[in-house]
């Protein structure tokens, strides 16, 4: 909306400049934007019909929206400059609104487009950025930097959200914290050059203003964001929690010593009966599929870096690890051992699924450790209790996780061992003899309160 608005105001100052007529003018336009909503809704019914009737194949499905795409472009821009933008804006809304199955991997391919495009654009404006030019900026431009970061856009997005259910705390948070003017960016030389050409003598500032707007904005906002947020009461967790799906009593208990780590937990299970013993341990659950449409729209994961899945289901398992590695981080999805995994017939790609964790025992294996009275135990190293003395008192202990002293917790597969610092705190499995022999009799369990 802001790059068809800088169109709309650049298109009237042309007319204005120009010997052209205002009816004229307003005629073009209009056949313009007809011509750009036809051609914009029609590239989206026929990308959407196309892809959902698999008259696409998947793998040229992302080749194809982007040729597509540059097709509706250039028809609506040849017939009136700058409706190409609003042609692709209006196919991108349709396909957006498609629900395909394949929507997931554009999507995907879009985000990987901007992060190459825009930062092709920064690096574009700063490099036709010369001293002399932004040593000619004066305390006015100051003063424009100022009001646009804290008068039109605070304005803006409050007016924006009066008759919203926003709450007050989120509507200053995103007042005073916007996107960075990308899209200013993306059309101020074009528009600053072209308006020079025009007449416009004061135009050839517009590069350089926007320059320097864009780049107080990136370090007012990126030094503010978390201060104003903390004040503001919005922070979730200073530490980045764990979701475990599967309510079973492995995860419950594994849920009780991440909480006595000081992590937030969730505990996610599609069965109702499965998250009694969460509630009842006074734990966070969630009653529904991680992976449905309600959880995505309703269900706030940013407290959330790490990501265990634990039910009875291997292949749930596999598909839901799967799934969420591109949003977390694969480094950050761990999934319990599947029953046949050595099996060769059973074997999977390393794409699927997520990684191991503690010894790589299966659902079973661990719940059998609960059964024979295996619990979760917390012990803080030192320099007098090291972590060999710590595996001279625990030498069958399983280790899941580990919390080095001022960082964040790190889950532990079989091949990573905790680290020997003083003051690591190790997250471990221990066999019910193991718990009354521990170091100083209950020791661990003294040192080990929530930070």
């Amino acid at each position: 909306m802001g790059a068809l608005a800088a169109v709309l105001s650049f298109e009237i100052i042309v007319v204005l400049r120009t010997q052209t007529e205002v009816g004229t003018a307003m005629q073009d336009l209009l056949i313009g934007i007809a011509l750009a909503t036809v051609l914009g809704l029609a590239g989206g019914w026929g990308i959407s019909r196309a892809f959902r009737r698999a008259w696409v194949p998947e793998y040229m499905k992302v080749p194809v929206l982007f040729v597509v795409m540059m097709l509706v472009f250039a028809l609506s821009d040849s017939t009136l400059h700058e409706t190409g933008l609003l042609a692709v804006t209006l196919m991108g809304i349709w396909i957006a609104n498609a629900n395909l199955p394949s929507y997931a991997e554009i999507r995907r391919f879009k985000e990987h487009a901007t992060v190459l495009l825009v930062s092709g654009v920064f690096i574009i404006l700063a490099a036709n950025m010369t001293m002399e030019t932004l040593q000619s900026l004066t305390w006015q431009a100051l003063v424009f930097v100022l009001a646009v970061a804290l008068v039109a856009r605070p304005v803006s997005v409050l007016a924006a959200l009066a008759l919203t259910d926003v709450p007050w705390r989120e509507r200053l948070l995103v007042a005073f914290t916007g996107p960075r003017g990308v899209v200013l960016v993306a059309v101020a030389g074009l528009f600053g050059e072209r308006l020079v050409s025009l007449g416009v003598e004061d135009a050839s500032r517009i590069a350089p203003l926007a320059f320097a707007l864009v780049a107080a904005t990136v370090v007012l906002h990126g030094f503010t964001l978390t201060p104003l947020a903390r004040a503001l009461g919005l922070v979730a967790s200073d530490v980045p929690g764990v979701v475990i799906v599967g309510g079973s009593q492995w995860s419950v208990a594994l849920a009780q010593a991440f909480d006595k780590l000081g992590l937030p937990v969730m505990i996610a299970d599609p069965n109702r009966s499965h998250l009694r013993s969460a509630r009842d341990a006074g734990l966070n659950p969630y009653f529904g599929d991680i992976l449905s449409e309600s959880a995505e729209q309703r269900l706030d994961l940013m407290p959330y870096e790490k990501v265990i899945v634990a039910t009875d289901n291997d292949a749930y398992n596999t598909l839901v690890a799967t799934d969420l590695a591109p949003e977390f981080g694969r480094e950050n999805v761990f999934q319990i051992k599947r029953a046949k995994e050595q099996s060769a017939r059973h074997s999977l790609p390393p794409t699927l699924g997520g990684q191991k964790l503690g010894a790589g025992d299966t659902f079973n294996e661990a719940q059998r450790r609960i059964w024979e009275g295996w619990s979760f135990r917390v012990t803080r190293l030192s320099e007098e209790f090291t972590l060999e003395d710590w595996r001279a008192y625990y030498p069958e202990a399983v280790v899941i996780a580990e919390r080095p002293p001022q960082g964040v917790v790190r889950l532990l597969d079989p091949d990573t061992p905790p680290r020997d610092v003083p003051e690591n705190r190790i997250l471990a499995m221990v066999p019910k003899d193991a718990r009354d022999s521990g170091p100083d009799g209950d020791r661990a369990e003294r040192d080990d309160q929530p930070a």
